[in-house]
């Protein structure tokens, strides 16, 4: 399995994204889209999701394709990210036809993200002009850590952020993975240096450290970020959310087992993962350019999950300090010219 030449989620011909975020608010969103409209559907399995469409993604429900799916920090407040999404997407025209109406179909997702210290004292919702500017940014280039979805994210030991990974299979056919990373659970094993992702990492994507050595490591020490949100309950304040796509030509069934599978990247890349206080959601995504064999899906989702597992780690790996941060980045902790930088 090799990667595509930019190791993200666009390297699925035909996939966009678009960052935006508020440093002073310490959130943001990101947008997924493309040329043409994206056959999707959705798994759910942490137990405090915040979501906007997904069951419209069912595959039993009549809306085949979707125009953008937008990840967003803000908790409910985030949902408006679609919104400014659709406003764009009107405006160009763009949507399911109805008569003569045109209605964009933008799912989304959130993740919390209002104590981690920055100023939300906001009189309008900042959430729907964070939208349209990630929509109106998106492009094949995008950057990943503390940006877009992923500004404000934090996990139990460091901050959290944006991350994706993608594969090219020897078929051809591309899988990629996009994800906020805010969860509940560490990323790293106890000592805060080595990625439980460790196993499944290509190259040096994050960092190249390999596995942890040492056993015994289903313990780990008491959350940093339970800590500085005392006396808040941080167990209800987190959330992996994610988008798996590929250029194989699948049913929106199949796009929902794709997402089910990738959430096993989420298992390998987090500890603990899907917890109650957890809203973690995977989005499946098909551009159908390549025709491919029912057989392949077995393929299709496991290369899925390694993709979201690595993406989970590169989030993390990637973030970077800004002012009034909660939690040190990972690189403050294990990279000595990240810490002289940050001083």
């Amino acid at each position: 399995m090799t990667p595509g030449p930019r190791n993200m989620i666009t390297d699925v011909p035909g996939i966009l994204v678009g960052n935006a975020q508020d440093d002073a608010l310490k959130s943001g969103t990101t947008v997924l889209t493309a040329d043409a409209p994206l056959l999707a559907s959705v798994h759910v399995m942490g137990g405090a999701p915040g979501t906007r469409e997904t069951d419209l993604l069912a595959s039993d429900k009549s809306v085949e394709h979707v125009d953008a799916i937008a990840l967003s920090g803000g908790s409910a407040f985030g949902l408006d990210a679609c919104s400014g999404v659709s406003d764009m997407l009107r405006a160009h025209g763009r949507g399911f036809q109805v008569g003569q109406a045109i209605v964009p179909i933008v799912p989304g997702a959130i993740l919390f993200d209002l104590l981690n210290g920055g100023d939300k004292d906001w009189d309008d919702n900042p959430y729907r002009a964070l939208g349209a500017a990630a929509y109106r940014s998106a492009s094949d280039q995008f950057s990943l850590g503390s940006v877009g979805a992923g500004t404000g994210a934090l996990a139990a030991m460091h901050k959290g952020g944006l991350g994706s990974a993608s594969c090219r299979l020897e078929n051809g056919i591309t899988v990629g993975a996009l994800v906020a990373a805010n969860p509940m659970g560490s990323v790293t094993t106890p000592k805060d240096r080595h990625f439980w992702a460790a196993p499944f990492e290509i190259g040096a994507e994050f960092g190249g450290l390999g596995p942890d050595p040492a056993s015994g490591l289903g313990e780990f020490p008491a959350s940093r970020k339970a800590q500085a949100m005392h006396p808040a309950k941080p167990d209800q304040a987190n959330t992996t959310i994610a988008i798996v796509a590929t250029d194989a030509a699948l049913t929106k069934a199949q796009c929902q087992r794709l997402a089910t599978a990738a959430h096993d990247g989420i298992a390998r890349a987090v500890f603990p993962a899907h917890t109650p206080g957890d809203g973690d959601l995977v989005f499946g995504v098909s551009t159908r350019a390549q025709k491919v064999d029912p057989s392949v899906m077995a393929m299709l989702g496991h290369v899925a999950s390694l993709c979201l597992a690595r993406a989970i780690a590169r989030a993390v790996y990637l973030a970077t300090p800004a002012p009034g941060d909660l939690l040190p980045c990972w690189a403050q902790l294990n990279d000595p010219d990240a810490r002289q930088s940050a001083r």
